[in-house]
């Protein structure tokens, strides 16, 4: 569709409206959850104060990501309509005009500096480098093998360091590494299911695909794997001075575990391509993620 084009919806179609909310992919926003990572471990989420810089963390990058989706899909319409699914989407699909697309993710993005530099500068900061890294994916590193994975893996880094810089609260190194070698690990799963379920022709939807092979990613994923299970058991008996490790913190390394091995097995059945979808939809994989996230808590308050 041209950038002139009317926005009136096709028959049968959605509303322009609601075609550019669901351009914004809303479903996608449960990863900026992420940002409650760092106050909940440290048992800080009933703070006021660091609720609400936490939210406000969470707002941000709910507009900030709705803004890059908007860019990403108005760099991808093209590709996009000759993929079996993606051609549904509403700029490719022609029920979102460019120009309006264009002038949503400029209002977006602009809205998402301004509420995060409302809770700290410095989230401000967070967010500004999460922007410029996923334009900078969608205008070239997408296409380079390695930094594709690595780009988008910080986007889910960046994320959940952000609740930590907007409370200002203390960060572990073996958090920052859990944060980063997890991130890597649930990219690096998708781009072996993106390959797993499209075969020879994978590369016809994202170009990057033809770079890799099952085997390279399956053996990164083993590796990751292995690091932040490791950084996980360093991180859950990590004490201060004078202090004796949380039986409770401890004990989340199990289920943790358990859960690393569930999303591998997963991913290795043919999913994966979507991480959200992967995480709602296997109850025993989500009973891990609860069971884990009631040991920490229960830690914390120990």
């Amino acid at each position: 569709m041209a950038a002139g084009a009317s926005s009136a919806p096709r028959e049968g179609g959605r509303s322009p409206a609601r075609a550019l909310v669901v351009a914004a992919r809303p479903r996608q926003w449960i990863k900026n959850l992420l940002v409650l990572a760092v106050p909940a471990a440290a048992g800080m989420l009933d703070e006021p104060a660091v609720l609400r810089d936490a939210a406000l963390a969470f707002v941000a990058f709910c507009l900030a990501s709705a803004g890059t989706y908007l860019l990403n899909d108005l760099q991808d319409r093209e590709a996009d309509r000759r993929h079996p699914v993606k051609r549904l989407r509403p700029i490719a699909a022609g029920e979102v005009a460019p120009t309006v697309a264009a002038i949503a993710a400029g209002v977006a993005l602009v809205a998402a500096l301004a509420v995060a530099a409302a809770a700290e500068l410095e989230l401000a900061g967070v967010v500004a480098g999460y922007v410029a890294l996923t334009t900078a994916y969608s205008i070239a590193i997408k296409h380079v093998p390695i930094f594709d994975i690595a780009v988008v893996a910080s986007g889910f880094f960046l994320r959940a360091v952000a609740g930590g810089v907007a409370a200002d609260i203390f960060i572990s190194k073996w958090f920052l590494i859990l944060s980063a070698g997890g991130s890597l690990f649930v990219v690096t799963a998708k781009r072996y299911a993106e390959l797993r379920a499209g075969g020879a022709e994978a590369d016809r939807s994202r170009r990057v695909l033809a770079e890799y092979s099952e085997d390279y990613l399956r053996a990164m994923l083993a590796t990751i794997a292995g690091v932040i299970v490791v950084a996980y058991w360093i991180w859950a008996f990590e004490t201060r001075a004078g202090e004796t490790p949380s039986f409770f913190k401890a004990a989340s390394s199990v289920p943790f575990v358990l859960g690393i091995m569930r999303y591998g097995l997963l991913v290795d059945q043919g999913h994966g391509e979507e991480p959200e979808q992967v995480l709602l939809g296997d109850r025993t994989l989500l009973g891990l993620v609860a069971v884990c996230i009631g040991l920490l808590a229960l830690g914390v308050g120990t």
